[in-house]
């Protein structure tokens, strides 16, 4: 029976760490965003974030994005300083060509760092990938 279950790959879509600067708080923040690199929009997209490692865990967040038009992004949330020592987790799920899509995309301790920055697809700025 599991066989007859068709779960299609996510391809196209990317989560990026990269600093932005904070007009509020006058500073440079680390910032997630959700990338559609496909040639079609992804729909009803929902994201459940959270921070872990063998001591201690974050709280979910859960980020309803709504619509990630095709060659474009979205914001979805700030990340604090203290949660780059963590693992930080993004499950998305989201719908596209009529099928339900869902994918986990974890960034690894110590892996959001100034070393580790590359240009990103669709946001033109420098940023850490997840693909």
């Amino acid at each position: 029976m599991r066989k007859d279950i068709d779960i299609p790959e996510v391809k196209d879509i990317y989560i990026a760490i990269l600093k932005e600067w904070d007009e509020e708080f006058l500073a440079q923040n680390w910032v997630a965003y959700i990338i559609n690199d496909g040639d079609t929009a992804i729909e009803m997209v929902l994201i459940v974030t959270k921070g872990y490692d063998n001591e201690r865990k974050t709280s979910l967040l859960r980020h309803g994005i709504g619509t990630v038009d095709a060659k474009s992004s979205a914001k979805i949330e700030m990340i604090q300083e203290e949660l780059l020592a963590m693992n930080n987790e993004f499950a998305v799920t989201f719908f596209a060509d009529g099928k339900l899509y869902d994918k986990k995309y974890i960034f690894e301790q110590h892996t959001i760092n100034e070393n580790a920055l590359q240009e990103l697809p669709v946001i033109e700025q420098r940023g850490v990938l997840i693909k």
